[in-house]
């Protein structure tokens, strides 16, 4: 992993979207740049037809962050592989801090991270696995439970079961895979 330069402070973190595979190239750049930058690695233990091997994966494939102010922006543009910065409402999205320390501390748990499918209360979900298989519903967040709603709409009566992550895909995206979490 590269080491990042000063840590600035009151500067936000925002994401830049970087052509494939260049993730490294533009870190490198933004380091001697000296803009601070992350990229959430991990290892992934890969089988070719003769060996082993772990590889590094970026968590975020196409994404780093970075911590720039106003001023930096055109620095961060010109570093190999930067096509644009994350914009809402044509200015760089921040990125809480918070936000960056829990990616760096999952990463630096040891434990066994990968890519997730961004879940939100209220998509429509249907149980894949289990007695309960091809139920759909609405997916809740009770405390630390993952819970789907099953309504019955004559009645106006629901009943909500706690399930699994594993257990449901997601509904209304089927370009994605089922190994991403989506039907």
């Amino acid at each position: 992993m590269i080491p990042s330069p000063k840590p600035s402070t009151g500067v936000p973190w925002i994401a830049v979207v970087v052509r494939p595979r260049t993730e490294r190239k533009a870190q490198e750049g933004l380091v001697r740049s000296g803009i601070e930058s992350f990229v959430a690695w991990h290892r992934v233990r890969r089988r070719w037809s003769d060996r082993m091997k772990t590889v590094e994966f970026n968590l975020f494939p196409g994404y780093i962050f970075c911590r720039c102010d106003y001023t930096e922006r055109l620095v961060v543009m010109r570093q190999p592989g930067v096509e644009w910065m994350v914009k809402f409402n044509h200015a760089p999205a921040p990125i809480p801090d918070e936000e960056i320390a829990a990616l760096r501390r999952a990463l630096a748990s040891g434990l066994p991270v990968g890519p997730w499918p961004f879940l939100k209360s209220g998509q429509r979900v249907r149980l894949e696995h289990g007695v309960l298989a091809g139920i759909e519903g609405k997916l809740v967040r009770d405390s630390d439970a993952w819970r789907i709603v099953v309504s019955v709409d004559a009645l106006h009566r629901s009943v909500a079961v706690e399930v699994d992550r594993e257990m449901f895909c997601l509904l209304g995206e089927q370009t994605r895979s089922v190994a991403s979490g989506a039907c």
